[in-house]
């Protein structure tokens, strides 16, 4: 294989609950069930170590999905993602048994305070060695609004604006300690040096903070930031901040699209595109044979049940359809209040309707199914086979969700990743020891902020 040939990054979309990011997979007969020990998580950190994953990182919410009739009844009896564990807890049992698999979590601008986030991650970056990424999200409804003690949700565009200045301070806490500020002379008496550990002293909009953090710099400088913005203002937000963008295409004409908007809007926020990689969302269903993967497809899909479409789209939109009449448009004011514009966005393009109705999302949407993402299914030569024609014109890898847990990973180590090795597509080992080096994003960002941590003279 050549040196210079380009190789795409596999990361697993993991989740700290009862089932993966589709509902149906606690159902799989061939699920494990106890997703409330570490032994479930680390089995799966193993195998994708073993099979040389980037990373794992875990989505994350903050309530219950409960909107749907505002009741968390049918949640509850059906399994829909109805356990959330603490996704930073979970992340360092995984962490316990590998040494080089990237770990990222979800931690919300909206309800958490910038300096927490910051000495957070900081400090599980050292822990796992300079392993550590944090998906960056702005939540998304008022049940979590509820659990922080807020009558209601932020609205979205806002929700960003504070996420940016959110930023701003966290990355400017990262930067307190210069790489070389640590001496560490026993017999001299200088364990730091003063000059290059700095105090914050912001004072913005929404956040004040002081510092300096008490917690060194990584051996990968900070943690690597994701982001899934989709909608105009999330695309704005991911093109200043983000190293790995977390995309969902609905083909690969319009992931083509995204992908070159989203190049170039990194491009005009003045960083480079290079630096920053693309990941869409696939499900991946592979077998020795063609029959058997339509076989395990056919079963997998006859899992998904009414009530996870419903009960997940009210949890992202913020609308709760059981008040509204199935086959009734909703109004201009309706679709501008929903939580998630890019996925209000989706439905509108896939239903051909300005104005969908609840059957329009729930049908265009394909939330809670096998439709809801792009789905692979085949042989290993054939799921390589379209996994390349996407990675050679639209994405820089692949954020792989499970159907069934952990047997999804299990497959895709034990078949796929052999072929794409193969094909001089994915490597046969890491290229250092952090998450920077095996991503290829550079040491560390703190300096695109434009700030310059203000001394503590």
């Amino acid at each position: 294989m050549p040196k210079s040939q380009r190789q795409m990054s596999l990361i697993a979309f993991m989740q700290a609950q009862n089932c993966s990011n589709y509902v149906g997979s606690w159902r799989h007969p061939a699920s494990m069930s106890d997703f409330m020990t570490p032994a479930y998580y680390q089995r799966i950190a193993r195998t994708l170590e073993d099979a040389k994953f980037d990373m794992a990182f875990f989505d994350d919410r903050l309530a219950m999905p409960d909107i749907y009739g505002d009741d968390h009844r049918e949640t509850v009896a059906h399994g829909v993602r109805a356990v959330k564990l603490d996704p930073t807890t979970v992340l360092m049992t995984m962490a316990a048994v590998t040494s080089k698999l990237g770990l990222g979590a979800t931690y919300s601008t909206t309800y958490y305070e910038p300096f927490h986030v910051a000495r957070l991650f900081a400090t599980l970056d050292l822990m796992t060695a300079g392993r550590v990424a944090w998906n960056v999200v702005t939540s998304l409804n008022d049940s979590e609004a509820a659990n922080f003690g807020y009558d209601e949700h932020l609205e979205h565009d806002l929700r960003y604006n504070r996420a940016d200045e959110f930023l701003e301070v966290v990355t400017g806490h990262w930067a307190s300690w210069e790489d070389d500020a640590l001496i560490l002379d026993k017999v001299g008496d200088r364990f730091a040096d003063p000059n290059k550990v700095h105090r914050l002293d912001h004072k913005g909009a929404y956040f004040r903070s002081k510092g300096p953090l008490p917690v060194p710099r990584s051996a990968q400088g900070q943690p690597v930031l994701l982001q899934a913005g989709q909608s105009g203002r999330g695309i704005a937000f991911a093109a200043r901040w983000a190293e790995l963008v977390f995309a969902s295409y609905s083909s690969l004409d319009a992931g083509r699209k995204q992908y070159s908007a989203l190049k170039t809007a990194i491009e005009n926020a003045g960083r480079n595109p290079e630096s920053v990689k693309i990941a869409p969302a696939v499900k991946i269903i592979v077998a020795e044979t063609a029959s058997q993967a339509k076989e395990q497809h056919d079963l997998t899909a006859s899992l998904a049940k009414p009530i996870d479409a419903l009960a997940l789209l009210c949890e992202v939109l913020n609308v709760d359809f059981s008040k509204r009449p199935y086959d009734e448009p909703f109004s201009d004011a309706d679709l501008a209040s929903v939580s998630w514009h890019s996925l209000r966005d989706k439905v509108i393009a896939k239903s051909g309707k300005k104005n969908p109705s609840v059957r329009d999302f729930v049908e265009a949407s394909g939330r809670g199914t096998l439709a809801e993402s792009t789905t692979f299914v085949g042989t290993a030569s054939q799921v390589a086979d379209e996994m390349e024609e996407y990675f050679k014109q639209a994405c820089d890898g692949f954020v792989i969700s499970a159907t069934e847990v952990p047997g999804t990973y299990e497959d895709v180590a034990r078949l796929l990743v052999p072929e794409l090795q193969r094909r001089g597509l994915f490597r046969s080992e890491y290229p250092g020891n952090t998450l920077r080096d095996t991503l290829g994003v550079g040491k560390h960002c703190a300096a695109r902020t434009g700030m310059k941590p203000s001394r503590e003279d």
